[in-house]
């Protein structure tokens, strides 16, 4: 964990990474939690269509109930998040590769915001790793 450890104090720029960890996701929440960052987890299993994708975002981050499911709408909401967060994004893969260009523009919203997404699961290369 020491790549998120990083991250956590302050030592690691928060961005989209790809991440090898087997740590269940409620070992993730406490030790972020324990930080003092938020927390939300995607279960992407399944998710190969951008409305369902910003959707569990959405539900993820606990998103107000006027979040339109857009881009412009996620980017919005992104801004408005009270503090640090760690986004878990497990099973990430089915999706980049079902819409590659859409992923491209999800993931370059997040990286944009003070959030750290963590993408573990088998997907594309191309995004760096966090260790």
């Amino acid at each position: 964990m020491s790549g998120l450890a990083a991250v956590l104090a302050g030592r690691h720029v928060p961005g989209v990474h790809r991440w090898e960890s087997a740590l269940p996701v409620s070992d993730v929440r406490r030790t972020v939690e324990h930080a003092g960052w938020a927390f939300g987890h995607v279960d992407g299993a399944g998710l190969d269509a951008t409305d369902a994708v910003l959707r569990a975002i959405g539900d993820a981050l606990a998103f107000p109930d006027y979040y339109g499911v857009n881009l412009d709408a996620l980017r919005d909401c992104l801004r408005d998040l009270p503090g640090p967060t760690v986004l878990l994004w497990d099973a990430w893969g089915g999706y980049a590769r079902a819409e590659p260009e859409r992923f491209a523009v999800v993931a370059e919203i997040l990286g944009e915001a003070r959030l750290e997404v963590l993408l573990r699961g088998p997907g594309p290369d191309g995004l760096p790793t966090l260790q």
